[in-house]
């Protein structure tokens, strides 16, 4: 196990953590929830980094580390997106439906996938993109935009960039996907038959 797994897994255990007190606090608004909520997010997403950083500086990347740190990534952010677009009693601004309905939509789609080419391939090739690493940012800022309460007029500009980002990731994570197909001999029409 490496140095970089055990962040990873520590980032995992931070995700039941951060959907109680963000619970706790749309509940009873007790501001120490809030401030644990920002705390456990921002230390989950600053592990994010350190062990990425880790992983590529000492060799230590890994296969098991690929598989951990997207599902790091997809657990909180997926998490927050979902429980800050729930009705909390006007405790946060809501993030809206349609961007928690696009990120999950898109993940879902992304799964599918990769699950589909694993099995007609027996293996997968899952390349990081710019533009998924983009939307992942732009959806922790949207999370911590609304965790820190800042200016609600700014957040409509920064769900707007976050979604459009998350549907361009997705189409061109789908465009991959479709070539993994297209150069496996499964995918080739089968001869016809005299």
């Amino acid at each position: 196990m490496t140095t970089a797994n055990k962040i990873t897994i520590g980032r995992i255990l931070l995700v039941p953590f951060f959907i109680i007190q963000v619970i706790y606090y749309a509940r009873t608004g007790y501001e120490w929830y809030r401030i644990g909520s920002v705390v456990t997010f921002g230390l989950a997403s600053v592990a994010d980094g350190l062990d990425g950083y880790i992983a590529r500086v000492y060799n230590q990347r890994s296969e098991l580390g690929a598989i951990l740190d997207p599902l790091a990534d997809k657990l909180l952010l997926v998490s927050g997106v979902i429980l800050l677009s729930l009705e909390n009693k006007g405790r946060f601004v809501r993030i809206p439906l349609w961007l928690t309905v696009t990120i999950l939509s898109r993940d879902t789609i992304v799964l599918i996938g990769v699950g589909v080419i694993q099995h007609i391939t027996g293996k997968v090739q899952v390349r990081p993109r710019l533009a998924g690493k983009v939307a992942t940012v732009l959806q922790m800022a949207v999370v911590l935009w609304t965790l820190l309460q800042w200016r609600a007029a700014a957040l409509p500009w920064l769900t707007a960039a976050a979604g459009l980002m998350t549907g361009v990731a997705g189409l061109i994570y789908i465009v991959d996907g479709v070539h993994q197909l297209n150069a496996h001999p499964a995918s080739a029409p089968a001869p016809r038959q005299q």
